[in-house]
């Protein structure tokens, strides 16, 4: 049988009495628990565990699929079938609440266009795929020799590809450790410019996110808090944390040249140029050091800020030890040597040279961005730069401290938040000035001030990225130690530029074989041209995924249809920055059609490739990853199950019940984090004992080494020691690209995995161009117009465009205008034809990417009427 999409199979009919009776009392039972933390519903749970025992119905502790941050939830489930999703009302994470993706999402499992068995293509590639069933014993078949034929002979040939993985442990390193593939994550289009300049700086795995319980002046810094998520988790926790700090009454300042992402919230807002952060930043530390607002302990005690530059903007060293200039003694001495007292400023005579601290040096780079220098720039008046830079200070209160719980802690209380605004192509650069702005008000880890990860620990990438040894070609595809990007994230976007022309980027090979894991390049990665390109040289790829995507409508050879959330996966965190937790998802039925779990598809496809048994096998990943203490360790001869898998982890993990503790209750009551476990700065030794970067030494080296490879200036010209502002090379199109294009995300859409979900499709049906009413009436535009947007690479002069409907709004600068990034599918029925992906817009490599190889979402556009 041929067919263009999945065929629809009969579901089994609930009759309306059914559903009503069951989503009526959960209702009348949840309306207030899922209000406050811990409410009472265990007797709910009770009430519906005697229903079951009736075989009328029952209540599933679980997870949500389909959002980033896996809320708690309960599954009410009728006759077999769920009927209802509920908040989880002692999950820390959502506190009993969901966002409309989350209720939502019970659309999903009963989608009819669900992908319902194996599925092979039977027509050529680069269109829409025409497929016919086959058995799962096939498709493993298919898919694990073709897995074992390629790893014989190189395993670079084999790519894994994953969106958002729900269960790294298992997938993102025991399936590909045991296959030897090449993982490609979505990093590059998220948020990880801002990680690795935050693993560089200050040693966080992370974005950026405030101490929402005792911060008094916030920076939103492109936000989308309305609608999108923050740093680590996503809407429900950071929103929750947000609105008791505005009860509290702290202030929000909101960076942004698009008002609708933080709405009423804001007591500012500064509608920025995109692209010019790095030049706010770097006028507002200007503004703090000119005052002299700067907390002189903490960069003296906790930062490199005393460290001596020689004239070569390198560190003087002795011994390979760091040298600083000790005030008793006169002289230069280790920086960790006892008893001394570092000078912050100051130039001196050591070893024959003169030499200055790195603060010092810091002082004179910065003298020169002045608010007056940016404002023409950023937009943003001098004045108001100036004033939010006093403001921070004053509220900074530096030197003083607080006492919680009977320890006494600096308190520092501004913060930032910030995480997908890095995607720009100074996004590294950006973060790097924002986070030097913290340092000098000492709010680093500070009580109220800013914060990272949730991990308490320094991150490895803080030694490693340090430590980037420059290789010469062949390279890897995404080009990783290269000249080009030595602080690499892997873009995926890279890599296809390589795979259609190896020899530019000094590439030995072309991958042959692709395993898709719940993700849609064609759709999520920009620019989608050159995926479809690079795709075409993929001899086989398989697409594991409940639904029938893009790519896989384009270029799947086989496409394994997964479970949504009726499978086992975990251990999944259930933490915040004040509580600790972990919770599994269990499935509230088995899963539906033939679809199956994730792991038992790894499970299948590693058997036919000969990776399952032994040792480095699957299983052994899978004990290694998990932790598994003996007994609890998988007999690594042995198929295992997915429910065993997880029973073993609980037991192992000191659950006496193994999983049936989390098929009961969905996860022990969330544990605040005690405050000696809380801040960095209340560790012994404080901060770890680490130095945080203000001046970043290395990045000088990688800048002299690319020089001395021959890269041109756009890769080299990030890699200066401290934060320097550049003019963004979008300015390099000509002046009828009048406008500057960005992408926003909608709280209704998941990327590109909820536009097709009908409940939420109904609240946001179509793609717009949102453009300000100013400037679009000055261009003849009307709302509802349709028009024509037109992008320019000012490197190449290459230019793209697409059609779409207009949108006249108030809170958006008169020269931006903005596309939401979900729509452009054309597979499921219900997301046809409602507009266009801007990913089709954008541009990548040189210009269009940060200096960490991540994407960037700005280019020139011109709007006209179609």
């Amino acid at each position: 049988m041929k067919t263009r999409r999945p065929p629809l199979k009969t579901i089994p009919k609930l009759t309306r009495r059914q559903f009503v009776k069951a989503s009526g009392a959960t209702a009348a039972t949840l309306a207030l628990t899922k209000f406050i933390a811990g409410g009472p519903w265990k007797p709910l749970l009770q009430r519906a565990e005697a229903q079951t025992a009736a075989g009328a119905e029952k209540l599933v502790p679980t997870t949500c699929w389909i959002g980033k941050q896996d809320c708690g939830m309960l599954a009410r489930v009728v006759d077999g079938r769920i009927v209802k999703l509920e908040g989880h009302p002692e999950n820390a994470r959502n506190w009993g609440k969901l966002c409309v993706k989350g209720v939502a999402q019970i659309a999903t499992i009963y989608d009819p266009y669900r992908v319902k068995a194996p599925l092979k293509r039977t027509n050529g590639k680069g269109v829409p795929g025409e497929w016919k069933e086959i058995s799962w014993e096939e498709a493993f078949t298919l898919v694990g020799e073709k897995v074992k034929e390629v790893r014989e002979r190189d395993k670079r040939l084999l790519i894994w590809q994953k969106g958002r993985s729900k269960t790294e442990p298992l997938y993102d390193n025991a399936f590909v450790n045991a296959t030897g593939a090449y993982k490609m994550g979505h990093g590059a289009y998220c948020s990880d410019a801002a990680y690795r300049a935050v693993e560089y700086t200050i040693g966080q795995h992370a974005g950026l996110h405030p101490d929402f319980r005792h911060c008094n002046y916030l920076l939103a810094w492109g936000w989308n808090m309305t609608n999108a998520g923050g740093n680590k988790t996503c809407w429900l926790t950071w929103n929750q944390q947000f609105v008791e700090a505005r009860e509290r009454g702290m202030k929000v300042v909101t960076i942004d040249p698009r008002r609708r992402g933080v709405g009423p919230h804001t007591d500012e807002w500064l509608p920025i140029k995109p692209g010019t952060d790095l030049a706010f930043f770097l006028a507002l530390a200007n503004v703090l050091v000119a005052r002299g607002t700067i907390d002189r302990k903490f960069l003296a005690s906790f930062t490199n800020a005393p460290f001596l530059v020689k004239s070569d903007a390198l560190f003087l060293k002795v011994d390979g030890k760091e040298q600083v200039w000790d005030e008793a003694s006169k002289s230069a001495k280790p920086f960790d040597a006892k008893g001394i007292t570092p000078a912050l400023e100051g130039s001196y005579t050591a070893g024959g040279s003169t030499v200055r601290t790195a603060f010092e040096v810091y002082k004179e780079h910065i003298a020169k961005y002045t608010p007056e220098w940016a404002a023409p720039i950023t937009d943003i008046t001098a004045e108001t730069t100036r004033r939010i830079g006093e403001e921070m200070g004053e509220n900074a209160r530096i030197g003083s401290t607080i006492v919680l719980d009977g320890i006494e802690l600096p308190y520092r209380p501004v913060g930032l938040m910030a995480y997908h605004v890095s995607q720009q192509e100074f996004g590294f650069q950006a973060f790097y000035a924002a986070i030097n702005v913290y340092q000098l008000l000492g709010a680093v880890e500070a009580v109220g001030g800013l914060r990272a990860d949730y991990g308490r620990s320094i991150y490895g990438n803080f030694k490693s990225l340090n430590e980037i040894k420059i290789k010469d070609p062949p390279y890897d595809i995404m080009l990783k130690t290269s000249k080009y990007f030595p602080i690499n994230t892997g873009s995926p976007s890279i890599a296809a530029l390589s795979m259609l022309d190896p020899a530019k980027w000094g590439v030995d090979y072309t991958p042959e074989v692709m395993i898709l894991h719940h993700t849609n390049p064609l759709l999520s990665f920009p620019p989608q041209d050159v995926f479809i390109e690079a795709y075409k040289k993929l001899k086989f790829i398989a697409a594991i995924d409940p639904f029938m995507s893009e790519t896989a409508d384009f270029f799947a050879d086989v496409v394994l249809p997964a479970a949504t959330i009726e499978k086992y996966e975990g251990p999944i965190s259930a933490s915040t920055q004040y509580h600790g937790g972990t919770t599994l998802r269990v499935p509230p039925i088995p899963p539906l059609f033939q679809s199956k779990g994730d792991i038992d598809i790894y499970i299948g496809i590693a058997e036919k490739a000969g990776v399952l048994y032994g040792k480095g096998g699957y299983v052994d990943q899978i004990n290694s990853q998990l932790n598994l203490k003996d007994p609890y360790k998988l007999d690594l001869n042995a198929r295992p199950e997915s429910r065993d898998i997880f029973d073993r982890w609980a037991m192992s993990n000191g659950y006496e019940e193994g999983v049936a503790f989390f098929e009961r209750e969905g996860m022990k009551k969330a544990s605040p984090v005690a405050i000696k476990n809380l801040y960095l700065s209340g560790m012994n030794p404080p901060h770890f004992g680490v130095r945080y970067r203000l001046y970043g030494e290395s990045l000088k080296q990688y800048q002299d080494t690319m020089k001395q490879k021959g890269v041109s200036e756009t890769f080299w010209r990030g890699y200066y020691p401290l934060p320097t502002w550049a003019k963004p090379t979008f300015e390099g199109s000509p002046p009828e690209y009048d406008l500057l294009l960005t992408s926003h995300k909608k709280i209704e859409f998941k990327q590109s995995r909820a536009a097709f979900v009908s409940l939420l499709n109904e609240l946001e049906p179509e793609q717009r161009v949102e453009i300000n009413t100013r400037t679009a009436r000055a261009k003849g535009i009307r709302d509802n117009d349709v028009v024509w947007v037109e992008s320019h690479n000012a490197v190449t002069g290459q230019t793209k465009k697409l059609k779409a409907k207009a949108v006249l709004v108030e809170g958006l600068r008169p020269d931006t205008v903005s596309m939401s990034h979900h729509y452009g599918m054309w597979v499921h029925p219900w997301a046809k034809d409602k507009g266009p992906t801007p990913n089709s817009l954008f541009f990548t490599g040189e210009g269009y990417v940060a200096m960490s190889a991540d994407q960037t979402y700005l280019v020139r556009v011109k709007v006209t009427r179609a």
